[in-house]
């Protein structure tokens, strides 16, 4: 399975934001990656090359690599409501993203390799695929013999909580409540230019 695997902080400081979560070394250096650096005067965007990088922003926030995140969008699309809130919705709905929302992982990147490597049980069978989508009422949770992993621990000790997901902290079981609202989705994503650049 491809993913990105090169530095995160150059790719964060290239969309001007923590694209990865908490990054220190971002806050030290929260200007676009190169030479020049901040002294470098950058042309105005056109209307695409906007458009294209906030394509890019929510591939690399999410970890989907292009054909993925295409599928995700055509699926989008035919549900009903609104294409771009429907296809952060779905992008919400992935395992490993799930898995990070929980607060069982303190980043995607981690959340994803704890699934492929095992660790975690989808309505108590072990699922090893991170871009499964997630259903209203399923369990999600960490397997017996995972618990102690001290990343697990670490993560579970700050959890954040999110009205669509229910976790308990000591027997490390989560459960997806339902589908969330594209409003309670804290990430900052203007979908709709994803939307005017899949539609020319």
């Amino acid at each position: 399975m491809a993913r990105y695997t090169g530095p995160s902080t150059k790719i964060a400081r290239k969309f001007g934001e923590p694209i990865f979560g908490a990054d220190k070394y971002y806050e030290k250096r929260n200007f676009p990656p190169g030479q020049h650096g901040l002294a470098a005067k950058r042309k105005k965007q056109k209307e695409y090359g906007v458009q294209l990088k906030e394509k890019q922003k929510v591939k690399y926030m999410y970890g989907v690599l292009e054909r993925q995140f295409h599928n995700t969008y055509d699926k989008a699309s035919r549900m009903a409501g609104q294409k771009g809130e429907n296809l952060i919705i779905l992008l919400e709905t992935r395992l490993d993203n799930v898995v990070y929302r929980l607060g069982i992982a303190p980043t995607r990147a981690a959340a994803r390799q704890l699934v492929s490597h095992h660790h975690i049980t989808l309505n108590g069978e072990v699922c090893s695929v991170p871009s499964t989508f997630v259903k209203a009422g399923d369990v999600i949770a960490v397997r017996e013999r995972s618990k102690s992993l001290e990343v697990i621990q670490a993560a579970v000790a700050s959890t954040t909580k999110y009205s669509w997901l229910d976790f308990d902290n000591k027997t490390l079981v989560g459960k997806f409540l339902n589908m969330p609202v594209r409003a309670e989705i804290p990430e900052n994503i203007n979908e709709q230019l994803i939307v005017d650049l899949y539609s020319k």
